[in-house]
């Protein structure tokens, strides 16, 4: 009796290389990845997991574990901040991360009229999450603190990406794509900063402890 061949099952796609290929894709191929992200249904949920929560872990972490194995150099001092310090720092700085993301969204919603575009929280989320990628795969570079600035710059193709994705996915007319971005972009700068003297008032007790 002849065997019935059978079909190899394909096997699942993990969240991880999910994560891998999106990040990839919108950075490699901007323009057509906006488009794809246009149509496809999302949540909330199912933009933060696992998108979100994992990408934004790592500049914090690779922070932390630079911190710790590197140390920090100031004014020509190198010092290594205490482990405790160290880690509550980078838990802070990914919790704001995520909720950056969700404030910055709500901004880009809240604006999307203003310049002729349409209101929708779930697209404006998209937007959010989606152009900072660079920004948190760039973050690796905080492995080595000396390339932190590297990564900082890399970081600023996040702009580009926004300035591509804001049109296509908040059905901003492309003559005023440009002034919607840089809008956004002031609002996105405030947040960092007000994340950024969140995080320095944490660290500052460690400073001032080695410096004494």
């Amino acid at each position: 009796m002849s065997e019935i061949p059978t079909s190899t099952p394909t096997p699942p796609v993990s969240p991880a290389s999910g994560v891998i290929e999106r990040a990839k894709n919108i950075i490699l191929k901007p323009r057509e990845t906006w488009l794809a992200i246009d149509s496809e249904p999302a949540t909330a949920q199912s933009i933060y997991v696992p998108y979100v929560l994992l990408l934004a872990a790592i500049g914090p972490f690779a922070g932390f574990v630079g911190k710790q194995v590197f140390g920090v150099t100031i004014l020509g001092v190198t010092y290594h901040p205490p482990l405790v310090d160290s880690l509550v720092a980078a838990i802070v700085s990914y919790g704001l991360a995520l909720v950056t993301v969700f404030v910055l969204a709500l901004v880009i919603d809240a604006l999307a009229p203003g310049f002729g575009g349409q209101k929708n929280q779930t697209q404006a989320l998209k937007v959010a999450a989606y152009s900072a990628t660079a920004g948190w795969v760039a973050g690796i570079f905080g492995l080595i603190p000396a390339l932190a600035l590297i990564g900082a710059l890399l970081g600023l193709y996040g702009l580009y990406l926004l300035y591509v994705g804001l049109p296509i996915l908040m059905k901003v007319p492309q003559d005023k794509a440009l002034v919607y971005t840089i809008v956004v972009v002031v609002v996105a700068v405030v947040l960092f900063m007000i994340v950024g003297a969140i995080i320095g008032a944490l660290s500052a007790p460690s400073l001032l402890t080695i410096r004494g």
